[in-house]
């Protein structure tokens, strides 16, 4: 089945007009997903881009600068920056205009007359590029979990696939004069399944966003809203499942116990607003000397636990020393009065599958106290102990509100 020039122009004009007046109406809805903002001016450009076309013409004015094209390319780029924004990254102002400068400059050369065979290609490339870029975009952030994500991606790849084989294959189409109904049924094709595919993408981005949303709603109920880490809820129940799954690959794993020295006199001495900072900055200097595959949690008050996955006894203790030499020099240049802020920490390691995550912690928990005990500022490794043989002494564990007024 074929359609008019004029029938595809119009369909074309209220679909991209409609999605984009949606994708606004959601935006205004909630303004804090600045992605649905990009997208929806995206889908409104085009709109105008295709109308511009369909004056083809009454107007050549506007054809002889190529305006049209410069808003169509200029639209795909809208959407690839809408992804970035959805990501988290930087918007690239520049890129909005990349394909257009690239379309008027390659305009000036001879034989790019309306209709010819490189006009066609090179406008399928550039959309085609905006479209991978954009797949790209949301494949990068792949360990986020939304399931959406990848309907989007196969759809952003099909889409620019398609525009980039459009031409030369309706050029070979044209080649014969005797298939002319063929290359009209073939257009009405490709357009129909643009229009779907325009449909499918903006409706999976609506997804996307809202998924998202109900993401960071769970998230936020696992996270410590002050230093950014997980609370000790989400981290008990994180580390219990790398615990189980280490011990399955018979691989060691460390538990460090860190608590801030003297937090106390530093609240009374600078206020709460400095220790809250203290404690910021001890969450920083974790993320910053701990890999991506370690858990590192705050389980109240000064007190911080970190799980290290494949860490040796020695691993375990380099580790805790250069993160307590990270944090004192971190609070030691932090803004306003210079702090002496330290850590004293406990660590333990699995030697033994029977041990569960509380008796790590209660190792972790003594070797604490140890440290403490001999002048805090320093770490302290719990002694091994083997099934079945007579544990070493150790001090009297402590309650954490007994440490914390230490």
């Amino acid at each position: 089945m074929s359609f008019e020039v004029n029938t595809l122009f119009l369909l074309t004009i209220d679909v991209e007009a409609i999605l984009g007046l949606l994708l606004l109406l959601v935006w205004v809805q909630n303004t804090r997903v600045h992605a649905v903002a990009w997208w929806a001016s995206a889908h409104l450009m085009r709109a105008t881009s295709v109308m511009l076309y369909g004056l083809y013409g009454s107007v050549p004015d506007l054809i002889s600068i190529d305006l049209p094209n410069v808003i169509l390319f200029s639209s795909f780029g809208v959407t690839w920056n809408g992804a970035r924004v959805f990501n988290g990254r930087a918007a690239l102002p520049g890129s909005l205009i990349a394909g257009a400068g690239v379309w008027l400059v390659v305009s000036q050369w001879p034989g790019f007359e309306p209709g010819s065979e490189v006009r066609g290609q090179l406008s399928a490339m550039i959309i085609a590029g905006y479209t991978w870029l954009t797949a790209y975009e949301f494949w990068r952030a792949r360990n986020e979990p939304l399931v959406s994500r990848w309907p989007a991606i196969v759809l952003f790849v099909a889409h620019g696939s398609m525009f980039l084989l459009r031409t030369p294959l309706n050029a070979l189409l044209h080649g014969k004069e005797t298939d002319n109904i063929l290359s009209s049924a073939w257009i009405s094709v490709l357009s129909l399944e643009a229009f779907l595919m325009t449909i499918a993408t903006a409706f999976i981005l609506l997804a996307m966003s809202k998924e998202r949303t109900e993401l960071r709603h769970k998230t936020a109920a696992m996270i410590d809203p002050l230093t950014g880490l997980l609370n000790r809820r989400a981290f008990l129940a994180d580390a219990e499942a790398l615990l189980q799954q280490q011990i399955a690959r018979d691989r060691p794993i460390a538990v460090l116990l860190i608590d801030l020295d003297h937090f106390k006199s530093i609240n009374d001495r600078f206020g709460h607003a400095v220790g809250d900072k203290v404690l910021q900055i001890f969450a920083n200097t974790a993320r910053a000397s701990l890999r991506q595959t370690d858990l590192v949690g705050r389980l109240g008050g000064e007190e911080f636990t970190v799980v290290l996955a494949d860490a040796s006894m020695d691993n375990a203790y380099l580790v805790a020393d250069r993160l307590r030499k990270a944090f004192a020099a971190a609070a030691a240049v932090a803004d306003g009065e210079p702090l002496y802020a330290t850590a004293s920490v406990g660590v333990s390691v699995i030697v033994d599958p029977r041990q569960d995550l509380t008796k790590l912690i209660t190792l972790a928990d003594q070797a604490l106290y140890l440290a403490k005990a001999r002048g805090r500022n320093r770490v302290e490794v719990a002694p091994i102990e083997v099934a079945g043989a007579e544990a070493p002494r150790r001090p009297t564990l402590v309650h954490t509100a007994e440490r914390t007024a230490a």
